[in-house]
């Protein structure tokens, strides 16, 4: 440990117990020691969420601002702000870069456009990984190293981002009616983000990105005919089952998308080592946090929206998912030759999936077996 961290942990820890002391001894000796408010007066970090107000993505986020509020014992204070509160969605990265905002919460596929590789991170082929084991080789198989690598080095970013959040694989999405075969899809204006995108544009649909506050009122207005957001209790609030009747589930586009919390790099950087902590370790505790709540509220307004609202819901078939996944080969070997740092990332990734996907299928029985043995076949 550097001896300045351990400088700054010392007046931290030193800093909180005098605090406490403080508050213990009453309101008379807080008086008496104006440096010892002084001292807990919070450093405030303006956040802007990718997300509307209503959308569990919002909530996520505030409940990772939360944790930090609280473990920090009043030194720090992240601000959520709702998507478009002060610059839009799609201008969350450049605005954190410049200082504008001091961090953001989103995903990084959002920043495809800037560089595909961004896309890998959550919305990529994943190789037969879940989401948590994307996370897993985040923190463990290299890949927090290639992100920093691709933020700051290759994108010359001045912005430290870290990944959390584990999701579900995403459907298929929703449409008019039941998608039957690959020739349903020809020409389907569609919306989608990132790399997935292109995968849609393999299989014939003309896609069109999105913030998620536009989708509903695009379908709407029948500027685009379906489009795909990410789960069940989002898609419900952002109105889904009033404009269409049927999702399509299961698919490989995005199987496995997590969550990105960016900061500007030099107020990151500029926080003590103890408050630097605090912010990874709550990203770890809102990952297992986010989890539960998701399985939770997920599978609740998957059961509402089948039951009361009628939405009719159908497995994609297997002739658009081996499809989906010839796709993904297509765009790998193209992006893979025209960046080394996508190949790398790639590499990475194969590597991992390779040896922590094959012991999860030979370990792991079948759910559904258990399901229909103590339920029923649904």
């Amino acid at each position: 440990m550097k001896s300045g961290d351990q400088k700054n942990r010392r007046q931290f820890v030193g800093t909180a117990l005098a605090a406490g002391a403080a508050a213990l001894a009453g309101p008379s000796v807080q008086a008496q020691s104006p440096a010892l408010v002084r001292a807990v007066r919070p450093q405030v970090f303006k956040f802007q969420s990718s997300w509307p107000t209503k959308d569990i993505f919002n909530e996520f986020a505030q409940d990772f601002a939360k944790k930090v509020n609280d473990m920090s014992g009043g030194e720090l204070r992240i601000d959520v702000y709702p998507a478009n509160s002060i610059v839009k969605t799609f201008g969350i990265q450049n605005a954190v870069h410049k200082g504008l905002l001091d961090g953001g919460h989103g995903v990084p596929t959002y920043w495809h456009d800037r560089h595909p590789a961004f896309s890998l991170f959550g919305s990529g082929p994943s190789f037969g990984m879940d989401s948590n084991q994307v996370l897993a080789w985040y923190q463990y198989g290299g890949g927090q190293q290639l992100y920093d690598e691709l933020v700051q080095k290759e994108m010359g970013l001045n912005l430290q981002g870290f990944l959390y959040g584990p999701l579900t694989a995403q459907p298929f999405g929703w449409f008019k009616g039941r998608v039957n075969g690959l020739k349903d899809l020809e020409k389907v204006r569609f919306r989608a983000v990132g790399l997935a995108a292109e995968v849609f544009r393999e299989l014939g649909m003309d896609t069109t990105a999105l913030q998620p506050a536009d989708i509903v009122p695009w379908l709407d207005k029948g500027l685009i005919d379906a489009a795909e957001f990410n789960n069940p209790s989002s898609d419900r609030a952002l109105g889904f089952p009033s404009t269409r009747s049927v999702c399509m589930i299961r698919s490989f586009h995005q199987s496995c998308e997590v969550f990105e919390v960016i900061f500007n790099k030099s107020r990151f950087d500029g926080l003590s080592f103890p408050l630097r902590s605090i912010i990874r370790y709550a990203l770890q505790a809102s990952s297992s946090d986010l989890s539960w709540k998701a399985a939770d509220r997920f599978s609740t307004d998957y059961e509402e929206m089948r039951r009361k609202q009628g939405v009719r819901y159908y497995f994609t078939p297997d002739e658009i998912l081996k499809a989906q996944l010839n796709a993904w080969k297509k765009i790998i070997e193209r992006e893979s030759g025209n960046s080394r740092i996508f190949k790398r990332i790639i590499d990475s990734q194969m590597l991992f999936a390779r040896r922590v996907v094959g012991f999860d299928n030979d370990v792991t029985p079948s759910s559904k077996l258990a399901y229909d043995f103590w339920f029923g076949s649904a």
